[in-house]
């Protein structure tokens, strides 16, 4: 017998919705075709397709990172402000295309008041600069005479546009990266830029691209970015993605061990960092990039260009562990950025007639509409597998979180068995259940199921209404199946 026990009063800490971010690149399809589209009988007035919009309120993203990413470390701004007739066309090197600049950061900012989401941009700090930078901040959120703020009053935006986050490069810790910089180069720049940005508006929150290179030096990263800038980092930004290539689902439903020590390292490091120079101040963790990528991972020109990875079940399952490993860090992971949000390794799929919703879409759906203010400390035990090089592991993969306006419990599951239903007894050792339960279960008829414009419900999302004892109850959790449990509590 499986078991989940459930303590209303052991809290790991507040949940943050920044959690539930997205990303959006010039790469392939994302903007082009996907969220911009002018001449579209789908678009409006700004030229915004009206589906993607509507599907994308739907996740409730409350922040969207933008230009990059690759393309941000060769991306000068000023290109993409201005009559769009008057704006230059460039070779592109990080995805080796050629960019219009037609959608720039006013067309950005639109798009984010549209959807309802906070805009965090990312500066060049491949080949641009720090005058580069601080010129953006201005460009943006100035609200004096100045010549940067008239310049966007000029374009048609009097008031500023008040941008809260700023990125300061883009996985400078790779090779494959335009601007690539060593540890002890990165920790310098990064101080520079944070400096004179800060100068223009004091009120920005600042993010270190710390680790996306996995193999490399990333301790030193850390600990030089808390040596020299210590008072000037709000975020450590890390990047990872996963897949299953080995075509091994108990191996790939042991990615949740990876996210488990990837995120323990880096607040370990953030830990002794903090103890070591004596900071006092908060320093977050940012995932700001992740997801599942692994198919099209450019193999030939056109792959590099789109990107256009097909999800399936076993990939909807991966996403929901993202989910649930960021609530058991709740302390320190409070921001997350799934990349990308349309067409390009995302959860949203387009042509010029419609779209469908990949199978992606609706863990991230669910979770965030579901997820409560506070993440619970949660226990549970029962049936375990093995995969890849772990062992032991518990086949449910659980997180709990709390909404204290609605005084409503969410427990969020993912069965990760591809043939059993798992039984479990949900029991809460303090509170009570206060009426109905509704459960939300993701699944489809295999592992291998996808959605696609001909068959967009194969897997979907359902829901049924529970009645249940006052402290306990009992559940069977389908095979290989996401699902979220909600009821209220007193």
């Amino acid at each position: 017998m499986n078991t989940i026990k459930i303590d209303l009063n052991r809290r790991f800490g507040s949940i943050n919705r920044d959690l539930f971010g997205g990303f959006a690149e010039h790469l392939g399809r994302c903007i082009y075709g996907g969220i911009y589209e002018p001449g579209s009988q789908l678009a409006d007035q700004d030229g915004f397709r009206t589906d993607v919009l509507e599907v994308l309120r739907r996740l409730k993203m409350p922040v969207m990172r933008y230009p990059g990413g690759n393309f941000v470390s060769g991306y000068r701004w000023m290109d993409g402000v201005g009559p769009i007739e008057a704006r230059p066309t460039r070779p592109e090197l990080a995805w080796e295309t050629i960019e219009p600049n037609h959608f720039g950061t006013n067309e950005f900012v639109q798009f984010c008041r549209k959807i309802d989401t906070e805009p965090y941009l990312v500066v060049n700090c491949g080949d641009g600069d720090m005058r580069e930078a601080r010129d953006w901040v201005e460009y943006c959120n100035g609200a004096q005479n100045t010549a940067l703020a008239n310049l966007r009053r000029k374009h048609g935006f009097d008031a500023p546009h008040n941008i809260k986050y700023w990125g300061i490069g883009n996985e400078v810790d790779g090779e494959w990266q335009i601007g690539y910089k060593t540890p002890e180069e990165y920790a310098r720049a990064y101080k520079e830029f944070a400096k004179v940005m800060r100068w223009v508006d004091p009120s920005i929150k600042l993010l270190a691209s710390a680790i996306s290179n996995w193999r490399a030096e990333f301790v030193e990263r850390i600990q030089l970015l808390l040596d020299h800038a210590p008072d000037l980092i709000d975020y450590l930004a890390i990047h990872w993605y996963v897949g299953n290539r080995e075509n091994d689902f108990a191996n790939y439903m042991a990615t949740s061990e990876c996210l488990e020590e990837r995120i323990s390292v880096a607040e370990s490091l953030i830990s002794a960092m903090k103890l070591q120079r004596k900071i006092q101040r908060q320093i977050a963790i940012a995932v700001d990039e992740w997801n599942v990528w692994y198919r099209a991972r450019g193999e030939t020109l056109e792959e590099r260009n789109n990107l256009e990875e097909v999800y399936n079940l076993e990939d909807a399952l991966v996403v929901a562990m993202h989910f649930n490993a960021f609530i058991r860090h709740a302390q320190t992971v409070k921001m997350a950025n799934i990349a990308q949000i349309v067409n390009v390794i995302a959860p949203i799929f387009t042509s010029p007639n419609g779209l469908f919703l990949q199978t992606i879409f609706h863990p991230f759906e669910v979770y965030s509409q579901t997820c409560g203010n506070v993440a619970l400390d949660i226990f549970w035990e029962g049936e375990t597998f093995s995969g890849g090089d772990y062992s032991g592991l518990r086949t449910l993969d659980v997180a709990s979180t709390l909404d204290e306006t609605k005084k409503s419990l969410s427990v969020f599951v993912v069965n990760r068995s591809e043939k059993d239903g798992l039984e479990t007894t949900i029991t809460l050792d303090s509170g009570q259940f206060a009426g109905p339960l509704q459960a939300h279960v993701i699944n489809g008829p295999d592992i291998k199921a996808e959605n696609s414009f001909d068959h967009p419900d194969t897997v979907s999302v359902y829901k049924t209404d529970l009645r249940v004892e006052r402290k306990s109850f009992v559940y069977t959790f389908e095979p290989h199946s996401v699902t979220v449990l909600v009821c209220a509590v007193e």
